[in-house]
């Protein structure tokens, strides 16, 4: 199994790789995008509009040996990852060659098929732990207008119900629930906040709306301004510390509120920040077989038909060092949440600042938080139960 261990161990690699050139190393955190189509029509996002010449599932088995053990977090992304046809194959080659450690899908809820493909990877994936974040901007018809499908928190919530019960029999499936926190929605977190603590959700999780070049939103305003978006991730902040964790869910939640600061102090300073390893320890593959570094810049380092389908052939190229010396120096900054979570992990202050917490009693009484809904909405399971 790719241990978290492995993955500790090479990050002293990876930073004398960015600072040395030496030595090469494959990502250990690769966002996969096999197809641009969904089925959403959100307010923040373009990406449906687009169709592309996806690789086939021939393509992808090429591209994924030639990665071998090196990726340690898969996130299977879109568009709406499961109307991608061969989504469960995929994961299933992604496993078979890098035996990950973490295999990431998030979802619209739409689609009545989600749970059997969800048990499909969780069964022959074993080793993986399979996080599945269902995406939610808001309660009830506030989620249907964001995400412009009329009935859409309806499905979310029938998905949820179905994936909470499958889990039961499925130990290496983790349930999430994942918020854009846009412009739209930014004035309403503690409405989301008190849905998702009574859902039954493993975890609450957030990130900030930002322009990007893959969902083709670059120059729409749906970035909170940093005061509202301040004042809303400080209640995030708060109902986290709130929170009594345990074993792994300590060490991950401990780092949730490292890259909330993270974010406030980006769009505060609109600076790095802390030292961006896109295009060394973490990238992505568009649907056409296109390397970037990430999503917000979507550099093209080459495309992998163009190079016999071997992602070395890109990663170690030319093209690829000018992008390197451009992020390097900071030419670029932003809050890109996937990319951010490996950055921290390369960031001394920040990793012991997580330990400090880890070392603190796990039975220590955290602060109380009391959230103000908007509404008096609850959770379906929570209703069935009552």
């Amino acid at each position: 199994m790719n241990s978290m261990l492995g993955v500790l161990a090479r990050i002293p690699l990876f930073q004398a790789y960015r600072r040395f050139g030496a030595p090469k190393m494959l990502p250990l955190n690769l966002t996969l995008s096999p197809s641009p189509k969904c089925n959403s029509r959100c307010l923040t996002c373009n990406i449906w509009m687009k169709r592309e010449n996806e690789l086939t599932l021939d393509e992808w088995d090429k591209v994924l040996a030639s990665l071998g053990r090196a990726p340690y977090w898969f996130t299977v992304s879109g568009g709406e990852p499961f109307m991608f046809p061969g989504i469960v194959e995929v994961c299933q080659m992604a496993y078979a060659y890098a035996r990950p450690g973490i295999i990431n899908i998030p979802t619209n809820s739409i689609l009545k098929t989600i749970p059997d493909k969800v048990e499909r990877i969780a069964t022959s994936c074993p080793d993986s732990q399979l996080i599945i974040n269902l995406s939610l901007d808001g309660v009830g018809e506030k989620h249907d207008f964001i995400r412009g499908v009329a009935g859409n928190f309806e499905r979310f919530e029938e998905r949820l119900e179905q994936l909470l019960e499958l889990q039961k029999g499925l130990p290496n499936l983790t349930i999430g629930i994942h918020s854009v926190i846009s412009t739209f929605s930014v004035g309403h977190l503690d409405e989301l906040i008190a849905y998702a603590d009574q859902s039954g959700a493993d975890q609450f999780i957030t990130e900030i709306a930002e322009p990007r070049v893959e969902l083709d939103t670059v120059g729409l305003p749906i970035t909170p301004d940093k005061e509202a978006y301040a004042e809303a991730i400080d209640r995030l902040i708060a109902y986290v510390e709130s929170k009594r964790f345990r074993g792994m869910a300590r060490f991950t939640e401990a780092f949730r509120v490292e890259y909330y600061k993270l974010v406030k102090r980006i769009l505060d300073e609109k600076d790095q920040v802390i030292p961006c390893y896109a295009g060394w320890a973490s990238a992505q593959i568009y649907a056409d077989g296109t390397v970037w570094p990430c999503c917000v810049r979507a550099d093209n380092l080459g495309n992998l038909r163009d190079h016999n389908y071997d992602f070395k052939e890109i990663w170690f190229g030319e093209r690829i060092r000018e992008v390197r010396r451009s992020i390097a120096a900071k030419a670029c900054y932003c809050p890109l949440a996937n990319a951010s979570y490996t950055n921290m992990l390369h960031h001394v202050p920040t990793v012991a600042r997580v330990g400090g917490k880890m070392l603190r009693p796990a039975g220590a009484t955290p602060p109380p938080f009391n959230p103000s809904p908007a509404s008096d909405h609850i959770p379906l399971q929570v209703r069935n139960k009552s």
